[in-house]
C-alpha cells in the first residue's frame, strides 16, 4: 500500500500495490501495520456499502460529532466518484479547506479521512458502488453535515448540475450556522 499525503494533515490517498500474474492480481486493502507506519491508528468497527444509481448524484457532506467522531477509509468498487474531504475542525489551520480524489474501480485508490473532516462524493458514472471502513458505529444522534454547495467551502464539483441529492443533504446548515 502506498500512502500519499494530501494538503490536509491526516488525509491520505492510498494506492494499491498490485501483485499481478497470469491469473489476475492480488492487493491489500487494509493492513494495521502499514497504517501504523504512517501514524494512523485505525480500528475497523463497521463496514458499509453504498450504491448510487445516477451519474452526477451527490452524497454528503457527512461526519459524526464527538464522542462518536469517526475515521473512514472509502473505496469505489464499481464505477467512479469524485470523493471530497473537508476540514471542519474549527481550530485547525486548514479549517474550511478541502481535497478531492477520483476513485474508480480501475485505479483502486482509497481515501483515508480522519475525525474532524466531512466527507461526500459525486458519482461520475451510473451505478457507483462504494465500500466504507469505519472506526465508529453509526450514531444518528451524533450525525451531522455541512452543505455540499456552501460558498464558504467553494467545492468545485465536476458535474455542475447534480442529478440527485437527498433532502437531508440539501438542508445541512451553512458553515456559519454550525
Amino acid at each position: 500500500m502506498i500512502f500519499n499525503k494530501t494538503k490536509l494533515d491526516g488525509v491520505y490517498v492510498i494506492e494499491p500495490e498490485l501483485k499481478v500474474d497470469e491469473r489476475g492480481y492480488f492487493n491489500r486493502i487494509f493492513c494495521r501495520e502499514e497504517m501504523a507506519k504512517n501514524r494512523i491508528n485505525f480500528n475497523i468497527i463497521q463496514v458499509n456499502h453504498s450504491l448510487t444509481k445516477e451519474k452526477g448524484a451527490i452524497r454528503g457532506m457527512h461526519f459524526q460529532k464527538e464522542p462518536k467522531a469517526e475515521d473512514k477509509i472509502v473505496q469505489c468498487l464499481k464505477g467512479a466518484v469524485y470523493d471530497v474531504a473537508v476540514d471542519v475542525r474549527e481550530n485547525s489551520p486548514t479549517f474550511g479547506q478541502w481535497v478531492a480524489e477520483k476513485l474508480t474501480e480501475e485505479n483502486k485508490k482509497m481515501i483515508y479521512i480522519p475525525k474532524g473532516f466531512a466527507h461526500g462524493f459525486q458519482t461520475l458514472t451510473e451505478n457507483s458502488f462504494l465500500q466504507y471502513f469505519m472506526s465508529e458505529f453509526y450514531s444518528p444522534e451524533h450525525s451531522s453535515g455541512v452543505r455540499w454547495n456552501d460558498p464558504f467551502f467553494n467545492i468545485s464539483w465536476p458535474i455542475k448540475n447534480p442529478t440527485a441529492i437527498s433532502e437531508k443533504d440539501q438542508n445541512w446548515p451553512l458553515i456559519k450556522k454550525i
